[in-house]
């Protein structure tokens, strides 16, 4: 019988568990659930598991807080981490290092836990501070440069296609367009490079506005926390399966990942969002775009607020 495909989510919060739920509905395969919580992960993976007859699915759920469970799996994804809170006793927000040094020591002793159970796995990274995390799973598991990517384009341009479908009118399956750079206010919309069926964007909106839905997207995770108190879960978790989607099947969907680039766009050894080819292998290909002047530029503040992020972990030191 042919094996299985098996999906590790570490972290069962909003956005684990709507990954997991987005996964076994696409019968993409068995579906560990682990998160430290005692009886949270077991919960939602139940919970889940018991939907499978009304809509028909058939994959294995498993809920745990170790991670004997994950051995051997094909794709793991890692949102585990802490948000940026305000402490209640100081009324104060941990520093930006405070929080990078929180997250790194969780994802790294993730990293370790999975990389040893599953050392074949593709390992894609959705904590925060997106970027630099991905450097600490890369130096963290051992693993080749092809098998360590972070989501975040792919949220990042969906976000981006719905506000141009709703400010035109048209469906969200003919505006295709990519965001390139890290994952937050430096990300780098190309309208240049953005088209709807075809037609360029930029001979369907005049700028004013397409500069706005840029600054919108831009912001397009702090308007749903203004909204709701907390990030989103829906969209990111949609992402990231996609990204599974495209490796477990072996589609090369070329999509927007953080990526450990190697000379492209001029730079080397840093996490950047660029276009990518997911198959079985991770990343199989990284796509050189011809950038405007802009773009490059837009690109290099982006890289750098990733290096000042990424300054302020260990590793290289």
């Amino acid at each position: 019988m042919p094996r299985r495909n098996k999906i590790t989510i570490v972290g069962a919060g909003n956005v684990g568990a709507t990954a997991a739920h987005w996964a076994v509905q696409k019968h993409l395969g068995d579906v560990v659930l682990v998160d430290i919580k005692e009886g949270m992960p077991q919960g939602k993976a139940l919970d889940l598991a018991e939907a499978s007859p009304v809509m028909g699915f058939d994959c294995k759920l498993v809920g745990t807080n170790g991670y004997d469970e994950t051995a051997d799996s094909d794709v793991v994804v890692v949102t585990a981490g802490v948000p940026r809170r305000k402490d209640p006793k100081t009324g104060k927000y941990p520093s930006r290092d405070e929080l990078v040094e929180t997250n790194r020591k969780i994802v790294a002793a993730v990293t370790q836990e999975v990389a040893k159970r599953s050392p074949n796995a593709v390992l894609i990274c959705v904590s925060n501070p997106l970027d630099a995390m991905c450097h600490v799973m890369y130096h963290e598991s051992g693993f080749p440069r092809e098998r360590v990517v972070g989501m975040a384009g792919v949220l990042d341009t969906a976000r981006y296609k719905y506000f141009i479908s709703e400010a035109l009118g048209v469906s969200v399956e003919d505006i295709h367009g990519m965001v390139l750079g890290g994952h937050g206010d430096t990300m780098v919309p190309l309208p240049k490079h953005t088209s709807v069926a075809g037609i360029p964007l930029t001979e369907l909106l005049p700028k004013d506005k397409i500069d706005a839905i840029i600054e919108r997207t831009r912001k397009g995770g702090g308007e749903i926390v203004g909204l709701l108190g907390y990030s989103g879960y829906y969209a990111p978790a949609a992402s990231v399966v996609a990204m599974v989607e495209s490796i477990l099947r072996d589609r090369k969907r070329v999509l927007p990942c953080a990526c450990l680039l190697d000379g492209q766009y001029g730079y080397k050894d840093l996490f950047i969002g660029v276009p990518a080819v997911l198959g079985a292998g991770g990343v199989e290909k990284i796509i050189e775009m011809q950038l405007d002047d802009e773009a490059k530029a837009a690109l290099e503040v982006s890289a750098q607020a990733v290096r000042d992020v990424v300054a302020l972990l260990p590793y290289g030191k």
